[in-house]
């Protein structure tokens, strides 16, 4: 085989709204790396995309021979060990649901099709991003089956600061060009991964599992609970637990996030607050934009789901269970709607239409100060997105 495949399952990408308004469901960040770039790195194949049509300029595929894998899959030992033992035309299913397949074409592969043929069944272990709570819920998990991956027959290049503490340092790998300085560092329960030229500032406390990607900062002073990771480049401050941010994005100040998942090129402005807990400890509800209406989730614990591109204003407060749509520019006193709808612009005390000029500026600025450059494929699929969710901005007049 020439080439990985991660195809948009249709039963789950709708569930992974908004995030997969602009991506395939395979670049999803969960762990240390995106779901595309652990099959990458197991297979040692490159990657294709399978996706929405406006998307497919930007995540593009070759026509050649491929493993087609669903997006939402994560690689396990078992599941690798049938992958790369799959004869053509062969697929592997877990119940009702695709995992895997060989074809010839990734243009003429129809899952219905493949399950009248030869296939075998996967009865082992793999996370599989259903919901996007799941992304926050199995992030420890895989940021341990990462770090086996990157680190293995590798050597630390060691905190080189004599001010920095590590409980189980062997639990802990540093990248080349990374900067730490009078932090604490605790892999007890889980193991550290600090990226290539990543900085963790003074003071900072760091528990595992912990991830930080190339490039990312640490504020100082920050209070970093565990199951966490911050994708590349983004800037993280205050107190967070259980969270994944994409990347790109920044949380600098102090303020407290927990048991969310941030998406590319959002900013939290100082002192932004989640709820990820009911003051009757009920479980939580979130928008589901499949119904048009929130469901349960089942979890006690749940707080914020923020699509790319978000801007919350100082001091902005996030009940349990928000979901933010994309470019969504939110401020003002009190807790805004647990719904709000792509390109919003407003807060508690009304929206109006974030207009598309002004986005489009606002983001070409964003992108250019963290050295990125807005491209034409991007516009186009954020435009794309503008139009797909009007129907959710029940006061657009039509900008």
């Amino acid at each position: 085989m020439d080439q990985i495949v991660l195809f948009d399952d249709p039963k789950i990408r709708g569930n992974l709204l908004p995030f997969t308004f602009t991506r395939p469901v395979g670049e999803i960040r969960i762990g240390i790396l995106k779901i595309s770039e652990k099959w990458e790195r197991h297979l040692s194949l490159p990657s294709g995309y399978l996706t929405q049509p406006y998307l497919q300029d930007k995540y593009t595929l070759a026509e050649v021979p491929s493993i087609m894998v669903n997006g939402a899959v994560c690689p396990s030992l078992e599941l690798l060990d049938l992958i790369q033992n799959l004869s053509e035309g062969e697929s592997v299913w877990q119940n009702e649901l695709l995992l895997a397949a060989s074809v010839t074409s990734p243009s003429s592969f129809r899952a219905d099709e493949l399950q009248k043929k030869k296939f075998k069944t996967f009865e082992g272990d793999c996370t599989i991003i259903w919901k996007n709570w799941n992304i926050f819920q199995q992030n420890g998990v895989e940021i341990k089956r990462d770090y086996e991956l990157l680190t293995k027959r590798r050597i630390s290049t060691g905190a080189k600061d004599p001010y920095t503490n590590i409980y189980q340092e062997s639990n802990t790998f540093i990248e080349t060009g990374a900067k730490i300085k009078s932090a604490i560092i605790n892999a007890e329960n889980g193991p550290v991964y600090i990226g290539k030229n990543a900085e963790i500032g003074e003071g900072s406390i760091i528990r595992g599992p912990f991830a930080m990607c190339e490039g990312a900062m640490l504020s100082l002073g920050s209070k970093m609970r565990g199951d966490i990771t911050i994708g590349p480049k983004c800037k993280v401050g205050g107190e967070v637990s259980n969270s994944v941010f994409f990347g790109y994005s920044n949380k600098s100040h102090d303020g407290y996030l927990g048991n969310s998942v941030v998406g590319e090129w959002c900013n939290l402005g100082a002192n932004t607050n989640n709820s990820n807990l009911k003051n009757n400890l009920g479980t939580i509800k979130v928008w589901d934009y499949l119904k048009g209406g929130f469901n349960g989730t089942d979890l006690q614990f749940c707080g914020a789901f923020i699509g790319d591109h978000v801007k919350l204003g100082i001091n902005t407060m996030l009940n349990s269970g928000t979901v933010i749509g994309i470019g969504a520019n939110v401020f003002g006193e009190g807790f805004p709607r647990k719904f709000i709808s792509s390109f919003a612009w407003g807060g508690a005390s009304g929206f109006s239409t974030f207009q598309l000029k002004k986005f489009e500026e606002t983001t070409r600025k964003a992108m250019e100060m963290k050295g990125q450059e807005f491209t034409e494929a991007e516009r186009l699929i954020l435009q794309k997105v503008f139009e797909i969710t009007r129907p959710y901005r029940i006061w657009d007049k039509g900008f």
